[in-house]
């Protein structure tokens, strides 16, 4: 919790405001009983009706005073509060976004959205409850019991023995229920994973019939999760009963010793009406108490799990500044390919075994390359080092005789246009989601790419064109549209390399033919990665890569491959 109070020092005349005024609240309410005893033992005794309205007046006065206190102070503690969620909410997001693939793979998307949504939001009402009360219920709790004493001595000696011993009980069950609180986190972090995973794969899930098996899985995490609630919530429940049965066996206590005080001549009643209240102050206070504490342990809790998000580091170090002279490298002599892997090697975080194996090929600039092989070869491992979602573990990547390591990570991602396997489009309009791959493209560029990918045709037939609005992920599309779509936010950035990664899986084998001869006739001598599983998409490529296991099979053209590839030789006339 200490690295996130960070984002609180720019509320700093915040946090001492709002304490500083409950404070004040908690001093008029401390003086409540001592009125209450003046009215009792002089107003009352004395039959004194002026001396009642005054003192009546005095209590309304404090109370006044005491809800404008307690409105400012929830003022400052709400206006720290949300600014402190919001700024540890941009710094989470901010840092999330400088992860590579590999910690992203590792975290998980349901963890990430639950620390910066439910566990954020949890800190935020940890912070705004700390600041409220917990300086205002202990100065409650020993203020009554020093008032206690400068009214009776013997009296209060209740209130010394009693304040420890609830102590006990709220310190006691709150050192019980922190680690059950993060037990529950972290079972809710379970089921947000399995909602999201039955959401985004719901037409799976109906497509195999596996409604009943999902539901009944989501039933079993949930009642766990529920069990471990409630378990948690019983034990913080004892807190409210242990604390008013103590309380209560204090204040028949405080009565008796007060009567006898009382007859004895030492009190008078008002002091003893005054004392009983102290005791029921402390009471209120300390259910406060108890019930912050219990936020608070969730704050922490989640705080925790905050923390731990942030204390995980990014694998890739970016250069600041790119160029030959700055990278070291030597203008001089023949001209560097646009890409070249140097006996490349990767093993992805937690894998046992090599992804990709000796991968050794040069591409020049303005080249075709196509990429084939069986599932699982290693297609898309491959051609995401190229824009560097991944660091290699051996050999290295050269973008015009650069190693990727050694650009900036703006330049080197404008140097690369890359079309994902999986077509995702975000919500907006069609120009919104062009413009990712080009923010200041002109309406002609936009309409260029998308004829290039031959996703001109349909927009045309839009009803409002290039502002026609589009569904999260791109919904109210067909696949083939998405994947048209997607090509075009890469093509429209006009990028030195662009990666197809099996980006035309959906489309006909017409409109894939028309796509590549349009890219091929594209400005600006781009060149051109295709990944695909269909040899008829690469087979006109000056270069094709055939993978197996992580490894090269062979290299060369098609009809090169033809005769001296059985994998590739498979592959082709197992599609024929």
């Amino acid at each position: 919790m200490k690295k996130l109070l960070v984002y609180l020092k720019d509320y700093k005349k915040e946090t001492v405001l709002a304490p500083l005024f409950k404070m004040l609240e908690a001093g008029f309410e401390l003086f409540v009983p001592l009125v209450m005893a003046a009215v009792i033992d002089h107003g009352i005794a004395d039959a004194d009706i002026p001396y009642v309205l005054r003192m009546g007046l005095l209590l309304v006065l404090l109370g006044l005073i005491g809800l404008t206190c307690s409105i400012t102070a929830q003022y400052f503690a709400a206006k720290a509060a949300v600014g402190f969620s919001t700024k540890l909410k941009h710094a989470l997001f901010k840092h999330i976004q400088t992860l590579s693939f590999s910690e992203m793979d590792m975290l998980g998307t349901s963890t990430m959205i639950t620390r910066m949504t439910s566990d954020a939001n949890q800190v935020q009402n940890g912070v705004n409850m700390v600041l409220r009360l917990f300086l205002r219920s202990p100065f409650i709790v020993f203020g009554a019991m020093i008032m206690a004493f400068t009214i009776d001595v013997k009296a209060a000696f209740i209130f010394v023995i009693t304040i420890p011993l609830l102590s006990v009980v709220v310190f006691g069950i709150m050192m019980i229920t922190m680690p059950l609180y993060k037990k529950v986190q972290a079972g809710l972090d379970k089921i947000l994973g399995k909602t999201r995973e039955n959401l985004t794969g719901v037409r799976v899930i109906r497509a195999f019939h596996k409604e009943k098996q999902e539901t009944e899985e989501f039933e079993q995490g949930n009642a766990e999760l529920t069990h471990r609630q409630l378990f948690v919530g019983k034990l913080s429940a004892l807190t409210n009963p242990v604390t008013f049965v103590v309380v209560n066996a204090a204040t028949i206590a405080l009565i008796y010793t007060g009567a006898v005080r009382v007859d004895t001549g030492y009190i008078t009643q008002g002091e003893v009406v005054a004392l009983v209240n102290y005791m029921s102050q402390i009471l209120i206070e300390l259910v406060k108490l108890a019930n912050l504490i219990i936020t608070i342990t969730k704050a922490l809790a989640c705080a925790n799990r905050i923390e731990s998000v942030f204390e995980i580091q990014s694998c890739m170090e970016w250069k600041e500044n790119t160029g030959r002279e700055k990278a070291g490298i030597s203008t001089a002599g023949e001209a560097p390919c646009a890409v070249e892997f140097d006996h490349v090697c990767l093993t992805y975080r937690g894998a046992g075994a090599e992804s990709l194996s000796d991968i050794h090929f040069r591409a020049e600039k303005g080249q075709t390359i196509g990429i084939i092989g069986g599932t699982g070869s290693g297609k898309s491992s491959l051609v995401h080092l190229i824009p560097r979602f991944y660091d290699v573990t051996a050999g290295s990547v050269k973008i015009d005789g650069i190693d990727v390591k050694d650009y900036a990570m703006e330049e080197l991602r404008e140097k690369v246009g890359m079309v994902m396997q999986k077509a995702v489009l975000f919500q907006g309009t069609i120009r919104e989601n062009l413009a990712w791959g080009k923010p200041d493209a002109s309406e002609e560029e936009m309409n260029s790419a998308l004829e290039i990918s031959q996703a001109k045709e349909f927009v045309d037939a839009k009803p409002g064109g290039l502002d026609e609005r589009i569904a999260q992920g791109g919904k109210n599309l067909s696949g083939g549209q998405r994947q048209r779509l997607t090509i075009a936010r890469a093509v429209v950035g006009r990028p030195e390399i662009l990666i197809l990664d099996d980006s035309a899986s959906a489309l006909d084998y017409a409109t894939d033919a028309r796509l590549r001869k349009a890219i091929r006739e594209m400005e600006g001598n781009a060149t051109v990665f295709i990944v695909s599983q269909r040899t008829s998409s690469i087979q006109h490529a000056d270069q094709i890569i055939v993978l197996e296991d992580g490894k090269i099979a062979g290299i060369g053209r098609h009809e090169e491959l033809l005769e001296n590839c059985e994998v590739y030789k498979e592959i082709h006339y197992s599609q024929a």
